[in-house]
């Protein structure tokens, strides 16, 4: 739990508002975000677990800004930044937190990227 604490208290840029020995609650109210860590302690949970949390940032810049700081942190990097064509376009960076739970950042592109989209639809890596 304090692994998967610091992890989240470097991503979210906020401390939980409650810690206990069972949980963590992040509150973000400008992101209207209530989150919840829970330890595995073998009780039933009465819903499916997390696949992934996203989090939008502004633009590709701010991507690349979090992979710089997420190497600085120490975190691990599932997939360099990258801007992904197929599906729905985007600038994309994929962490795993302390428990193996992926974390997508992502930037949705402008008009103007859009338009760059090559003919292969490869991912391209932008300052990765």
């Amino acid at each position: 739990m304090p692994d998967s604490v610091r992890f989240y208290a470097w991503l979210l840029d906020a401390w939980p508002k409650e810690w206990t020995h069972r949980y963590a609650t992040f509150i973000r109210p400008d992101l209207s975000l209530n989150f919840v860590l829970l330890v595995s302690d073998g009780k039933e949970l009465h819903h499916d677990t997390l696949y992934h949390l996203g989090i939008g940032v502004a633009d590709k810049a701010a991507v690349v800004d979090a992979y710089q700081r997420a190497g600085a942190f120490g975190a691990h990097v599932e997939k360099p930044p990258r801007t992904t064509w197929k599906g729905t376009p985007l600038h994309e960076l994929w962490l795993t937190d302390p428990d193996g739970n992926l974390v997508e950042i992502y930037a949705r592109l402008t008009d103007a990227e859009l338009l760059m989209k090559p003919a292969d639809e490869a991912p391209v890596f932008p300052g990765a």
